[in-house]
């Protein structure tokens, strides 16, 4: 089992999302420290995410990265898109995901662009609604991911066949 799972963290990709500086005041002047938005992804259906904090930037995105494996999911994917519509919540960000067909590429911005990617979504159309802080959007797609189900789940707690849930 170790050997399996050092093989899939070696085939992961990683990308920052957001690179944040952040000034504490004490009594001698500012302490400035660096917080790295990390996500790391198969680009087949594996997705994490990470938050690393250090006084230097490459220390920073090392500590994101190592959190992000912490913290992997597996999203079912249908062809290059996904099965169906899905909003995603986590705090003030909410992002809505909808399926697309082949050839329309990703339709997103920022955050959520770096998450459907790492995925290895090609098809899809998304909007980020209300707020537009990348860690709360991050938190959000990824619940909205995580809440997908796929077509042979359903078809299988509902009794019936696959084309039967298609229609």
């Amino acid at each position: 089992m170790a050997k399996f799972e050092t093989q899939e963290r070696e085939e992961l990709q990683e990308r920052v999302v957001a690179i944040n500086r952040v000034s504490k005041t004490v009594k001698g002047g500012r302490i400035m420290k660096f917080s790295a938005l990390v996500v790391v992804g198969d680009q087949n259906g594996t997705i994490g995410f990470g938050l690393g904090k250090s006084g230097e930037v490459p220390d920073a995105i090392r500590k994101g990265i190592e959190d992000a494996k912490k913290n992997l999911i597996t999203v079912p994917l249908r062809g290059t898109t996904i099965s169906h519509e899905v909003m995603g919540k986590f705090g003030a960000g909410v992002v809505l995901l909808k399926p697309a067909a082949p050839g329309t590429g990703v339709i997103a911005g920022g955050p959520v662009r770096a998450v459907v990617e790492m995925v290895g979504i090609k098809d899809i159309r998304t909007k980020a609604l209300r707020s537009n802080n990348p860690c709360n959007v991050v938190r959000a797609t990824i619940n909205g991911l995580s809440q997908l189900r796929a077509v042979e789940t359903v078809a299988a707690t509902r009794g019936k066949t696959v084309k039967e849930v298609i229609g």
